[in-house]
């Protein structure tokens, strides 16, 4: 039954995977399954991806790598050690070295070289903040600027400050090769900065003869910076606000999510939108209002898709959270226009373009109550979705993966089918699909966009009557 046109991408982890729950998400309205590389093994990353297949050929699966992520190494003793405003704690280079006694070491062989005087560096997630005041003798000389405790293995973040730490790591490498063997849909790139970042990636899966979909996370600077060329180079963008805001002053963030998903509304790059939507319910069956609206402005500001992390990984309610997000997007949804004066740039198809944009204002103009579309790559799926026509999307696809891959754009309901000889076979089809499936009667109009020159034409027609007509 179709309800919500937002798409909600809910984060499995091993530790509740079971088909009957992710069927419970399902049925939520969960459109995408995420798996978070950094806290699974590629063995029980297996158990998520077979699980979620017995459930429904529909459910798109991404995984998610770490990226350039600098940590702290192991700590002795485990639980930390305390500190308070002013005291020094010094960082040094050695990967294998065992943090404590006020001495660090990190991930990153290159930390102390490429960190400057001056630097802020935040541990976990800015919880402790420490100002670097002399470097001296291959050590990092700090002054902690706030009581508190730092723990082994923790998130480090500089912001305003580049590293030469490298895109891919080797269990990133492995993951993305996994993921190409197991037939998945996309790989999300913690903190990509630049093109080359992303040409890493499509190298790797190119060399394996992958189909993966490449998402850009944007949580830094450097990839808010450099926005522009990640956009035209990428699949789509997660707007990944946790890091984000660590590095970047929280107060622009709301700034920076608005431009980006006009950025990747404008180029028919699907979006998402990342981080504590709904984070007091990993604790609570209800959401605070702050949260509501933070969930209601991305839908306003045109985002593709909307994530949860905590909340279904691990969270006390997660099937309650998903319900919660698909209540919320209903609701906004019903008092959303259609974008038919969007401004686009180049598009690869012109004549798909200009149609997609025909039929969505028709169906302003006219009692049109479905779109019917059929695509061979996903581009004219993603033409109508970012026009948010008010009518549903049916996609009718060729091939499994593009099928999957439209669950991350707008509106679109998504079908694997077989080729139709000819154009008046499409339309005859389409319509008594519509009819069979009782969303519609004989009386209704629809809108149909497809092709009649073959699959690498592109769409070529628009057909729009009643689904008597259609079918005589």
């Amino acid at each position: 039954m179709i309800q919500k046109k937002t798409k909600i991408v809910c984060t499995i982890s091993d530790r509740n995977c079971s088909p009957e729950f992710i069927e419970s998400l399902y049925k939520e309205g969960m459109n995408v399954v995420r798996i978070n590389s950094a806290h699974t093994t590629l063995q029980s990353s297996l158990e998520i991806v077979n699980n979620t297949r017995k459930v429904s050929d529909k459910i798109a699966i991404l995984i998610d790598t770490k990226g350039p992520e600098i940590r702290l190494t192991e700590m002795n003793p485990p639980e930390g050690f305390k500190v308070k405003k002013g005291d020094i704690v010094y960082f040094a280079d050695d990967i294998n070295g065992i943090s404590g006694n006020y001495l660090l070491y990190t991930n990153y062989s290159g930390f102390v070289k490429d960190i400057p005087v001056g630097a802020s560096v935040l541990i976990d997630d800015g919880e402790i903040k420490l100002v670097v005041e002399e470097k001296k003798n291959g050590k990092l000389k700090c002054v902690v600027d706030n009581d508190g405790t730092i723990k082994g293995k923790k998130s480090i973040n500089v912001p305003n400050v580049s590293t030469k730490l490298a895109s891919i790591t080797q269990k990133d490498h492995d993951f993305i090769v996994w993921a190409v063997e197991n037939d998945l849909d996309f790989v999300a790139h913690s903190f990509v900065r630049s093109k080359s970042d992303l040409d890493e990636i499509n190298g790797i899966i190119k060399k394996h003869k992958g189909h993966l979909k490449v998402i850009a996370k944007i949580e830094n600077k450097e990839g808010v910076d450099n926005i522009d060329e990640i956009i035209d180079n990428c699949y789509g963008v997660m707007v990944a606000r946790g890091d984000l805001g660590v590095e970047i002053e929280a107060e622009k963030i709301p700034v920076i999510q608005r431009e980006i998903i006009c950025k990747c509304h404008s180029r028919h790059k699907p979006v998402i939108i990342a981080t504590q939507l709904l984070h007091t319910m990993i604790d609570n069956p209800r959401p605070t209002r702050a949260e509501v609206n933070d969930i209601a402005s991305a839908i306003f500001q045109s985002t593709d898709a909307i994530m949860l992390s905590g909340e279904t990984a691990n969270g006390k309610y997660p099937v309650e959270s998903v319900r919660t997000m698909k209540t919320i997007a209903m609701e906004i949804e019903q008092h959303m226009a259609p974008c038919t004066d969007l401004k686009v740039g180049s598009v690869t198809w012109p004549t798909a373009e200009v149609l997609a944009r025909s039929l969505v204002y028709a169906t302003t103009q006219l009692p049109i109550k479905h779109i019917v579309i059929d695509t061979m790559t996903g581009r004219t799926g993603r033409y109508v979705s970012a026009l948010r026509p008010k009518v549903p999307i049916h996609a009718k696809c060729y091939k499994p993966n593009v099928m999957r891959e439209l669950a991350l754009s707008f509106g679109v309901y998504s079908y694997f089918v077989s080729l139709v000889p000819s154009k008046d076979d499409f339309v005859k089809e389409s319509a008594q699909k519509l009819l069979a499936d009782k969303m519609v009667t004989k009386s209704d109009m629809i809108g149909v966009l497809a092709g009649s020159f073959g699959v690498q034409a592109g769409a070529s027609f628009i057909e729009v009557s009643t689904i008597e007509n259609m079918i005589s």
